[in-house]
């Protein structure tokens, strides 16, 4: 039985998608599997490459189209590792990625997500600028890729991915799952991940209306971790966000406050 299960959803990607695996395939860590799934691809490149997918350690699951959410709940059900990996089916990892994640984990129990520094390609090049963890910054913004490491058994806790997060951001959702739960995080200081950035992402597209809806369903999703939900201070919140006062809004640490009070003043 492999120690890590590697889930990589793919809808319409078959152009890029054997660069996720191959990142896989090429781990110092070896104890995996690889499970993709085809979620309901309607590109005739990606459904005859996927029609018959060989690769060592690698299995394929074809379902109907039921969007990001469910493609890793479809992907993590039938997996047979301790620790979940997702990957993009666009992006990589580096060679030593497992290792480094898996050996965290192992030697601590109350560590339940471990993620790392990373690197963007493509569209736009260079770092990917998250700010540090911390449990309060979470409840203004996603410091957490969707490529973590995790437990399958923390999983199996958690309704998984919600599929109401149908717009964007069910990793974030999952994440404070995980968090409200108890599970600490740790990050590696190196860069393990590369994020491919495509000319408009689901998340880049994202207007104000939207994230302000997302974040509001996110909050319906968590009531324990936001006391107050506002639908106001959202919309002020991501106003200064989008606006050229931003940053002087951090220094002023208006962000915060609104943290704050979304937090409930915890």
């Amino acid at each position: 039985m492999p120690r890590v299960s590697v889930i990589i959803p793919c809808y319409n990607h078959g152009e890029y998608l054997d660069e996720a695996v191959e990142s896989v395939l090429a781990q110092t860590f070896r104890d995996f599997e690889i499970i993709i799934v085809d979620d309901g691809s309607t590109d005739a490149q990606t459904i005859a490459k996927l029609k018959n997918y060989q690769r060592p350690h690698t299995r394929v699951i074809h379902t109907s189209n039921q969007g990001l959410a469910m493609a890793r709940n479809n992907g993590i059900r039938e997996a047979c590792g301790e620790f979940i990996l997702p990957l993009d089916a666009d992006d990589r990892i580096s060679p030593d990625y497992l290792e480094k994640g898996v050996a965290i984990m192992a030697a601590s129990p109350g560590t339940g997500i471990v993620y790392c520094l990373a690197d963007c390609f493509g569209a736009q090049q260079g770092r990917w600028d998250i700010p540090e963890y911390s449990p309060r910054g979470m409840l203004l913004t996603n410091l957490i890729f969707c490529c973590s490491l995790f437990r399958k058994s923390s999983w199996e806790q958690t309704a998984g991915y919600n599929p109401n997060m149908s717009r964007g951001w069910e990793d974030w959702d999952f994440w404070l799952s995980l968090i409200e739960r108890g599970c600490k995080v740790q990050r590696i200081p190196e860069v393990l991940f590369f994020y491919r950035v495509a000319p408009e992402s689901m998340v880049r597209s994202m207007d104000r209306t939207i994230r302000v809806e997302m974040h509001l369903q996110l909050m319906r999703n968590h009531p324990g971790l936001f006391k107050l939900q506002s639908r106001t201070l959202l919309e002020l919140y991501y106003l200064l966000r989008d606006s050229r006062l931003y940053r002087m809004a951090k220094k002023m640490r208006i962000p915060a406050l609104i943290g704050d009070k979304m937090a409930g003043g915890r």
